[in-house]
């Protein structure tokens, strides 16, 4: 006995006073003395340990805050639409006067698209050497209908994403289409450059490049078939506001052929999609369709995907079968809202803790068991060496 419960004296009596003495009584986390705590190198190497682990964690929390997260909602496309605007940018090997550019959909409007587009008389080779230029830099790789690229799938994954959407529409505001090689003095015009864009019913079509004098009727000669190379290279193919930069299914691809009597089809599933940041877009829509997928802000773009699979083959040479290019598009009744969202500061700093106290109570935890650990490791290694002498022993 120390002699000081008899007298009524407390040994927490004789330590320092302080202010905030009073409110020791309502500590709800009662901390042990130092004087009976001992400092310990692993104690040490643990503490530094765990402060590295809840400085990554809590920094792996803030950038995910910081990125967002993306939702996606579909919905029924509400409202009444009536055009959808087609962009096209591709080259067919045959001479512009050769062909034939038209649009016949669902509601039997036949659409003049030659006349609508642009069509420049360019030469195949120099559209080749191009793409073997573009190719060569990485700029981006280019597709045939038998073999899909990684880099590709990839791209076109990237484009998917809302931040990366916004930021490339807003890096290219004026949406042109990109200068093909200029024709020189002496090269053969062999070929077609079909550019542009146009406005067509939003419904299901085809749209379709044919020969001349294939097809339908009119006054014009017939063109031999042996003429016939409906070999293309599709640059763009994109329905919507154009934005030549984003990454469509069909963009990039060649298709080659040596037959004369050939039918190359794309099957398209056009799904109009909204992109926002923020969550005001999807009440926006929700309230006025219209408003909303017209309104092109800085953190709002409303474009379309498509998803497509191709039938090429060569036919035979008959009245009753048309060889060409042909699109046949759909347009699906349902719309995409692609929305990327940032919760509160306060739920950012409510993780942060979760995970800060989870590292310390799971540290705290390991350490003890460790320490447990050593000690029993410890006590076996001094019992077992119990009984023996160390060192050599002389006799007189």
């Amino acid at each position: 006995m120390n002699g000081f419960e008899s007298k009524g004296l407390d040994e927490d009596s004789f330590g320092p006073k302080s202010s905030l003495a009073a409110l020791k009584t309502f500590d709800a986390f009662p901390k042990t003395k130092a004087a009976y705590t001992t400092p310990t190198r692993s104690g040490g190497q643990w503490t530094v340990l765990i402060l590295i682990i809840c400085t990554i964690f809590s920094w792996s929390e803030f950038k995910t805050w910081w990125r967002g997260t993306e939702n996606y909602h579909f919905s029924v496309e509400k409202g009444v639409s009536h055009e959808l605007q087609l962009n096209l940018d591709m080259v067919v090997h045959m001479p512009c006067d050769q062909l034939r550019v038209n649009i016949q959909d669902a509601a039997g409007d036949r659409i003049l698209a030659g006349e609508l587009l642009k069509r420049d008389d360019t030469n195949w080779l120099l559209w080749m050497q191009k793409r073997n230029h573009e190719t060569s830099d990485g700029v981006h790789e280019y597709q045939t209908l038998s073999h899909e690229e990684a880099d590709r799938l990839a791209e076109q994954e990237a484009d998917a994403h809302v931040g990366h959407v916004l930021g490339e529409v807003r890096r290219n505001p004026r949406r042109k289409f990109e200068k093909g090689p200029r024709l020189r003095r002496g090269v053969v015009a062999d070929a077609c450059r079909i550019y542009g864009s146009l406005e067509g019913n939003k419904v299901q079509g085809d749209f379709h490049i044919t020969a001349r004098g294939h097809g339908y009727r009119e006054n014009a000669p017939h063109l031999d078939h042996s003429s016939f190379d409906f070999s293309h290279m599709i640059t763009e193919l994109s329905f919507g506001p154009h934005y030549p930069t984003l990454q469509n299914p069909l963009d990039k691809t060649i298709a080659e052929t040596e037959e004369h009597y050939y039918k190359f089809q794309y099957f398209l599933s056009v799904v109009p999609t909204l992109y926002s940041r923020g969550k005001g877009a999807l009440d926006a829509y929700t309230r006025s369709p219209d408003a909303a997928a017209s309104r092109y802000g800085r953190d709002t773009v409303f474009t379309n995907q498509y998803a497509a699979t191709s039938q090429s083959s060569a036919i035979p040479e008959s009245p009753m079968v048309v060889p060409g290019i042909f699109f046949k598009y759909n347009i699906e009744p349902i719309l995409l809202l692609v929305s990327e969202e940032r919760a509160s500061f306060l739920s950012l700093l409510v993780r942060v803790i979760n995970t800060i106290s989870g590292v310390l109570v799971t540290g705290g935890w390991l350490y003890q068991i460790t320490t447990w650990a050593g000690e029993i490791w410890g006590r076996r290694k001094n019992r077992s060496s119990e009984g023996y002498l160390t060192g050599k022993s002389s006799m007189d």
